[in-house]
């Protein structure tokens, strides 16, 4: 088809060709200077639009007038009201013109503004106050423009209606509180509630929130008794914020209690944890560190998954910093984690700290942590005194930007009537028929010399004659019993060279073996296995002593 020959029909073309000869010929009859064609005439053959007057011909007041925002003009050293458009007498009323701003526009005054209009009078330049709230209820923003007039200086106030914006800003604010306040309280309820008391060790501990403008972390901390006098503490730090890394915080620190009761090494703790951290979220990771005491061993003995390092003032005061962390955070994987110790006898403290304690934006993070050895070098008092100086001495506020908790230990020294109720005692044991009544001997002299009533020492007997015909059996050479004695607790341990971990089981009638550990468990307030560091394994039972009347 030939659609060069039928466009000529189509709607509209004819229209459009005329207007092209149309504006053709008026071009050519300008051009001539062909007077004949009136100017009303040559106005409605073209295409131009009329011309716009220009904004200075624009008449200001009646602009001003019908603008929807506040407009006030003031001039003068005591800003005397010169002018108000309509949007501002709907909003505050009538105000009369040449009284001083305090008096005519009261508003103002209670809003602080006056010392704003003073300082754009005297510098010349422009000042914005924003979203204050006026005596109307409604909230605005306040610029006050500097304007020449004549010899005394103007000022023009300039306010936008925010209040819409204002009440949006604050139901914000006021969800992020909630969601903050919801956070802090899921934190607070997975920390515990309170410490387990070791016998041998003194603890505090603290948690702060960052400030009202932070969300909440998943710091955390916890003291695991163990039994047989050992103690395991933990301090960690889950990466992020919010509710989700206090979730992730709670599993962890359930996993962590579950873990120690197994009663493996510090850095098979962290093994399973870091397996456990992968499976929880893969994109969440933690530091930690975990630790045990042994009263015996004099010792702490930790392993760390890219945590800070442990902190220990010994009773000269002199402060040691824990190696390096042996290994990353938990949630990367792939990486054997390994154990470490740091001396930890009577009279010292040792601290345990998140690194919201010692980083700051402008400091080298060293240079934190050497600031908390200084002031641990000088803080002295119960465990919850030195806390509190720590904190203080960090500069941690109540507006801190980073969440904070610190545990600290301290392994007393005890002297005078304190020391006669911890006490120790350890016999090698060398094998033979002749082991297990020396044993036994052994049990019973000690027992009577530290004064017990006649069925616990029987008791206690009883216990280490079964623990050691246990390991003459079952174990191998070097041998030794241990027993020990705190305020509130015997405790009976024997160690022998073989690391198969005995088990409770049901007798038959006609076995000759399996009753030893049924029978202590049986008489014993709690009883326990663990495997040793240097190979071999560790019974024990311990006896709550009675209270004394």
């Amino acid at each position: 088809m030939n659609f060069t020959r039928w466009s000529a029909r189509l709607p509209g073309t004819q229209r459009r060709a005329a207007a092209r000869t149309d504006h053709a010929v008026t071009a050519d009859r300008r051009t001539e200077g062909a007077g004949s064609v009136p100017a009303a005439r040559a106005e409605q053959l073209t295409d131009e639009p009329p011309p716009v007057p220009a904004v200075d011909d624009l008449p200001v007041r009646e602009v001003l007038d019908r603008v929807p925002a506040l407009v006030a003009l003031v001039h003068g050293p005591d800003h005397r009201l010169a002018y108000v458009n309509d949007a501002y007498v709907t909003a505050f009323g009538v105000r009369p013109l040449g009284e001083p701003t305090r008096e005519a526009l009261p508003e103002l005054d209670e809003l602080g503004l006056l010392p704003l209009l003073d300082q754009v009078l005297r510098s010349g330049k422009p000042r914005t106050l924003k979203s204050r709230k006026a005596p109307d209820g409604r909230s605005y923003t306040f610029t006050c423009t500097p304007v020449a007039q004549g010899d005394d200086g103007g000022v023009l106030v300039f306010a936008t209606d925010v209040t819409d914006h204002a009440e949006a800003a604050e139901r914000l604010r006021a969800s992020e509180r909630s969601q903050r306040e919801t956070a802090v309280t899921l934190q607070r309820s997975l920390l515990p509630q309170e410490l387990e008391e070791p016998d041998d060790l003194r603890i505090a501990a603290t948690y702060q929130p960052g400030g009202t403008e932070a969300a909440v972390g998943g710091d955390w901390y916890d003291v695991i008794t163990l039994g047989g006098g050992r103690t395991a503490l933990v301090i960690g730090d889950v990466m992020g914020r919010g509710v989700r890394a206090a979730a992730v915080m709670g599993q962890l620190r359930t996993a962590v209690r579950a873990y120690a009761r197994l009663d493996l090494p510090p850095h098979e703790v962290l093994q399973l944890l870091d397996g456990l951290a992968i499976e929880i979220d893969p994109n969440q990771i933690a530091t930690c560190v975990y630790a045990i005491h042994d009263p015996n061993e004099g010792r702490l003995v930790y392993a760390s998954a890219g945590h800070l390092p442990i902190l220990v003032r010994d009773e000269s005061g002199v402060v040691l910093r824990a190696d390096e962390p042996t290994g990353p955070p938990l949630g990367t994987g792939g990486w054997m984690h390994s154990s470490g110790s740091i001396p930890l006898g009577p009279g010292s403290t040792a601290v345990l700290y998140t690194d919201g304690l010692v980083e700051r934006r402008n400091e080298d993070l060293d240079e934190g942590i050497a600031a908390l050895q200084r002031a641990l070098a000088g803080a002295t008092g119960t465990p919850q005194v030195v806390c509190d100086r720590l904190v203080r001495s960090a500069g941690v506020t109540a507006d801190h930007d980073d969440d904070v908790a610190v545990l600290v230990l301290q392994h007393p020294a005890r002297t005078g009537p304190d020391s006669d109720l911890f006490r120790n005692a350890a016999l090698e044991l060398l094998g033979g028929v002749e082991a297990a009544p020396r044993a036994r001997a052994f049990a019973s002299g000690v027992l009577t010399s530290w004064r017990f009533p006649t069925e616990l020492h029987d008791l206690g007997v009883l216990a280490a004659s079964e623990l050691v015909a246990n390991s003459l059996q079952h174990g191998i050479p070097p041998m030794r019993l241990r027993l020990r004695r705190t305020d509130r607790r015997l405790i009976i341990e024997v160690t022998d060279g073989d690391d198969h971990l005995p088990r409770r089981r049901r007798a038959e009638p006609g076995d000759e073996s399996g009753r030893g550990i049924a029978i202590v468990a049986t008489i014993a307030t709690n009883w326990g296995s663990r495997r040793t560091p240097g190979g071999g394994k560790a019974v024990w039972c311990e006896f709550v002593l009675p209270r004394p009347a």
